[in-house]
C-alpha cells in the first residue's frame, strides 16, 4: 500500500491555519466594518487592518490550539483535519516559531489601530493575543474547562465587531454590541460541531469542552440553540428598531442554517462532522454577508 505524498511545505501551514474557521475571523470584521459604513464612518484601512490582526488572532489560536493539544496528547487517534505538529509535518520548534510569527503579525496590525483609537484598542489588542494563547495554553487552558465557548463568543463576536467598528467610527454605538450578539452565537457554532466531532477523544485526554463534559446530545441542543438565537437577534434589532428592516435579510440563510443543523444532529461519525463543520463555516459566512447588507441596506 502506497503512503500519502507529505503536503508541501506551504500546504502544512493552510492546513495548521484551518482555513474552514476562518469565517470566524472574517464575518465580525465584515458586520462592524456594514455598521461603521452605515454611519458614514467607513475607513479602508482601518478595516482592512482590523480584517488583518482578526484573522492573524484566529490563526494563532489554531497554531496554538494545534501545538498544546499535541504536547498534552488529546490530538492522539484523530478522526478530523490532520493536526500538523501531531502528524510529525512540523516540529515543536516550527511549530513555537509560527506562533511567534501570528503574534508578530497581529502586532503590527495592532500599532496601526492603536494610533487610530488610541487605548481601548489596545486593552482589546492585547486581550485577543492573550486569550487566543490561552485557550488550550497557559497554567488555566480555556479550551479545557469548558470556556472555549465563552472565549468565542466574546472575542470573535463582541470585541471584534465592537472593535471594528470602534476604530472606524471612533465612538461606541448602543446597537453594537447587540449587532455583534448573533455573530457571536454564529461563530461559537463552528467551535461546537468541532467539539461534537471530537468529544470523545477530548475526554479521554482530560479536555474537558461543554460538549465533553456534558455529551453529544447537549452539544447538539447548543448547536441548535445557537442558531436560534441568531436569527431571533435581528427581529429584536428590527422590532426595536435598534437597526433598520435589512438586518432581516438574515433570514434568507434559514434554509441553510435547517440543512446544516440536520447534518449535526443526524451524522453520529466523525467523517459526517467533518462535512458538518464546513457547512457551519459557509453559513457563517453566507450569514455575515447578508446582515452586513442588510446594515448597509439601512444606511441613512
Amino acid at each position: 500500500m502506497e503512503r500519502a505524498a507529505r503536503p508541501s511545505g506551504l500546504a502544512i501551514w493552510v492546513l495548521a491555519a484551518r482555513p474552514r474557521t476562518l469565517s470566524a475571523a472574517v464575518v465580525p470584521v465584515m458586520a462592524g466594518t456594514a455598521a461603521a459604513a452605515a454611519e458614514g464612518a467607513f475607513s479602508p484601512l482601518a478595516a482592512a487592518a482590523a480584517l488583518a490582526g482578526s484573522l492573524a488572532v484566529q490563526i494563532l489560536a489554531n497554531f496554538s490550539n494545534d501545538y498544546f493539544d499535541a504536547k498534552k496528547g488529546a490530538d492522539r487517534d484523530r478522526q478530523g483535519p490532520l493536526r500538523v505538529m501531531q502528524s510529525g509535518l512540523v516540529t515543536e520548534g516550527q511549530m513555537r516559531a509560527a506562533i511567534a510569527a501570528a503574534i508578530g503579525f497581529a502586532v503590527l496590525c495592532g500599532i496601526y489601530l492603536v494610533a487610530v483609537g488610541g487605548i481601548p484598542i489596545a486593552v482589546i489588542g492585547i486581550a485577543s493575543i492573550l486569550a487566543g494563547l490561552a485557550y488550550t495554553g497557559g497554567p488555566f487552558p480555556l479550551g479545557y474547562h469548558g470556556l472555549g465557548d465563552v472565549f468565542v463568543f466574546v472575542f470573535f463576536g463582541l470585541v471584534a465587531v465592537a472593535g471594528t467598528y470602534y476604530v472606524q467610527a471612533l465612538r461606541w454605538s448602543q446597537s453594537i454590541l447587540w449587532i455583534a450578539t448573533p455573530v457571536g452565537l454564529m461563530t461559537t457554532a463552528i467551535l461546537v460541531v468541532n467539539n461534537l466531532r471530537d468529544a470523545p477523544r477530548d475526554r479521554a485526554a482530560g479536555k474537558l469542552t461543554l460538549v465533553a463534559r456534558f455529551g453529544r446530545r447537549f452539544g447538539r441542543w447548543e448547536y441548535a440553540l445557537l442558531l436560534l438565537f441568531s436569527y431571533a437577534v435581528p427581529v429584536f434589532l428590527a422590532a426595536g428598531r435598534r437597526t433598520g428592516p435589512g438586518v432581516l435579510l438574515t433570514w434568507l440563510s434559514l434554509p441553510l442554517a435547517i440543512r446544516t443543523a440536520r447534518r449535526a444532529f443526524s451524522d453520529p461519525e466523525a467523517p459526517s462532522f467533518n462535512r458538518a463543520l464546513a457547512a457551519t463555516s459557509q453559513l457563517v459566512l453566507v450569514y455575515g454577508l447578508l446582515l452586513s447588507a442588510g446594515l448597509l441596506l439601512g444606511a441613512p
